[in-house]
C-alpha cells in the first residue's frame, strides 16, 4: 500500500521555456510561463523553484525577476563543468520552446523587515539578492551591496546594478580588487542592520565567522551546498511515529528518516537528499531532533517543531512525525 501526504507532494506546473538568454560569462537566464498565459504562483523574494529536469536530475534555483510580474519565473543558472550534471543540462541541452517541469515555489530565505539591509554576494549568489533590492527600495529602508566575482565579465547584472544604483552597488571583482573586506564590512556590530549573503562555500563561511558578535538573527544565508560534515558520524537506530498514516518505522544507522518512511509506503516529496533545498520538510510533533540540514538557524532548530527528514535525524529514542 502507498499512502501519499496531499501537503508534501504539492503541485507540479509543466511551463514553457520562452526565452534563454546569456546575463554574463557562463551564466544563462530562463524565462519560464504557462503554455496558456495562465497565472503563476505567488512568490517572495528568497524563494526558489525546483526545475525536474530527468528522472534523477532535479535542481533548484532561485527566483531573479520580479515577484509583482505573475506572467514569468525567471531563474539564472551558473555554467558548472564540475557540477552533477543540471547546469550542463541546461546549458547545452535546454531550448527555447521546450517544456519545463517546476515545483514550488518556496522560501527559506525570506526578507525581513528591517529598517537597513547589508546584501553580500559571491558569483551566482546574486540571483536571490535581486528581488530582495527591489524590494528593499519599495519599502524605503536603507540598503547597501557589495557583490564579488572571479572577474567583472562573470558578474550577472553587474553593469546594471551599478547604473541603477551607483550610490549603493560596491563591485569588487576578484580580478581587479582581490577578496572582499569582509573585516571592513563586518568588524563591528551593526544594530538595526540585517546581513544577507549568498555565494559560495568560503564567502558564506568568512561572513559567518564575522558576524558570530552580532546581534542574534542578523545574519541570514542561503546555501547552495550542504555546510561542511560538522556531524557525528555515528548514529544510533531510533523509531518514527507517522501519526496520520498510523504506521512506526526503524530508522537504522545506513538510512535516512526519507528511506525509511519510503520504503513503508509513505510518499513524501524530495528533491536535493542534502538537506539545502526544503522540499521534504516535515512538521515534528514529538520528541527532539539531530538538525543536519543547512537550512534551520540555531533558533529554529531549537524549537524542534520541523525537520528535513533527506539528512535530519533523532535525539531521541522516538520522533512523531505529521506525516
Amino acid at each position: 500500500m502507498t499512502i501519499t501526504c496531499p501537503q508534501r507532494t504539492g503541485a507540479e506546473l509543466h511551463l514553457t521555456l520562452m526565452r534563454k538568454e546569456p546575463l554574463a560569462e557562463g551564466v544563462v537566464r530562463l524565462s519560464l510561463a504557462h503554455p496558456s498565459g495562465e497565472r503563476l504562483p505567488a512568490w517572495s523574494p528568497g524563494a526558489h523553484i525546483d526545475l525536474v529536469l530527468g528522472p534523477d536530475l532535479v535542481r533548484q534555483y532561485s527566483l531573479c525577476g520580479d515577484p509583482r510580474d505573475t506572467s514569468l519565473f525567471q531563474v539564472a543558472v551558473l555554467r558548472e563543468p564540475q557540477g552533477r550534471g543540471g547546469s550542463l543540462y541546461v546549458h547545452d541541452t535546454l531550448a527555447e520552446g521546450d517544456t519545463v517541469r517546476v515545483r514550488g515555489p518556496r522560501n527559506h530565505f525570506p526578507l525581513v523587515d528591517s529598517p537597513r539591509y547589508l546584501f553580500i554576494a559571491g558569483g551566482i549568489g546574486i540571483t536571490p539578492v535581486l528581488p530582495m533590492i527591489a524590494a528593499a527600495e519599495q519599502r524605503g529602508a536603507d540598503w547597501r551591496l557589495v557583490y564579488g566575482g572571479r572577474s567583472l565579465a562573470t558578474m550577472a547584472c553587474a553593469g546594471q546594478l551599478a547604473k541603477d544604483h551607483p550610490d549603493r552597488v560596491e563591485l569588487c571583482p576578484q580580478d581587479e580588487a582581490g577578496l572582499l573586506d569582509l573585516d571592513g564590512l563586518l568588524g563591528s556590530p551593526d544594530p538595526g542592520t540585517l546581513v544577507y549573503c549568498c555565494g559560495p562555500e568560503p564567502l558564506l563561511n568568512a561572513v559567518e565567522r564575522r558576524c558570530a558578535s552580532w546581534p542574534e538573527g542578523t545574519l541570514h544565508i542561503e546555501r547552495f551546498t550542504p555546510k561542511p560534515d560538522e556531524y557525528d558520524t555515528t548514529s544510533a537506530p531510533f523509531e518514527v511515529e507517522l501519526s496520520r498514516s498510523g504506521i512506526t518505522v526503524t530508522v537504522p544507522p545506513d538510512k535516512t528518516v526519507l528511506q525509511a518512511v519510503e520504503e513503508a509506503g509513505v510518499q513524501v516529496l524530495s528533491s536535493c537528499h542534502e538537506g539545502t533545498c526544503g522540499t521534504c520538510e516535515t512538521t515534528v510533533l514529538d520528541g527532539a531532533v539531530d538538525h543536519r540540514d543547512s537550512l534551520l538557524t540555531p533558533a529554529e532548530q531549537a524549537r524542534n517543531d520541523t525537520m528535513f527528514i533527506c539528512v535530519s535525524r533523532a535525539a531521541c529514542p522516538r520522533l512523531v512525525l505529521d506525516l
